[in-house]
């Protein structure tokens, strides 16, 4: 299955290099004219249910709402989500949210205690668990905040096994290749293709079609 994208950046829809975006700023890949809502509802008549639309930072909540609004049900929703705010995307037309940082406390341990919370409020068929992560030796480690801190956590499939029980799928960003055009992570896209669970999307580094073949 193919899932497109709207990455939100200061209210407009960027592709960003992974990894860059930082407080002092971030490489652009790609700024598009078109607003969110466009890309939505392109998605729509393309039947390209179950896309992400991605905050990049504060100043994207309107134009996410656009988005939501022009396919509701038709899109998940993703960036600084919590159990405080999850129900209100729902509730503005996501079809499920995509949570990372807030699942980890600020020295990157798991906090079991939040999947359950949000699991408990909103059930796990809403829930996307964002296992985004950078290659540390010969494995992967979970990244936060914005992909600059890594946590204590591995990508592995004792891990996706673990947390399935707090999710309907996963969502897993290659962030050394996300944005560069330059080829996706195949020992990673290998890995995650041993899973046989809940559905997990890989993203980052595509070239085009052959890629995704």
């Amino acid at each position: 299955m193919f899932r497109p994208c709207i990455d939100l950046h200061e209210g407009k829809v960027k592709q960003i290099v992974g990894g860059t975006l930082n407080d002092s700023g971030a490489i652009e890949n790609f700024v598009s004219e078109k607003s969110p809502s466009w890309y939505a509802q392109r998605f729509a008549k393309d039947k390209l249910r179950g896309g992400h639309v991605i905050k990049l930072g504060p100043g994207n909540d309107q134009a996410a709402r656009e988005a939501l609004a022009a396919w509701p049900g038709g899109l998940q929703i993703g960036g600084a989500i919590s159990a405080e705010n999850a129900e209100d995307w729902l509730e503005a037309g996501a079809s499920g949210v995509i949570v990372t940082s807030w699942l980890f406390d600020s020295e990157g341990k798991f906090r079991a205690d939040r999947a359950a919370l949000l699991a408990d409020r909103i059930g796990t068929e809403k829930i996307i668990i964002d296992l985004s992560c950078r290659q540390v030796g010969s494995g992967w480690t979970v990244a936060m905040d914005r992909w600059q801190t890594l946590t204590e956590m591995e990508v592995n499939l004792e891990t996706i096994g673990d947390l399935s029980k707090y999710c309907g799928e996963f969502l897993i960003h290659a962030a050394d290749v996300e944005g560069q055009c330059a080829g996706v992570d195949v020992s990673l896209v290998n890995l995650l293709g041993q899973w046989t669970g809940c559905p997990i999307t890989y993203a980052g580094g595509g070239r085009g079609l052959d890629d995704l073949k």
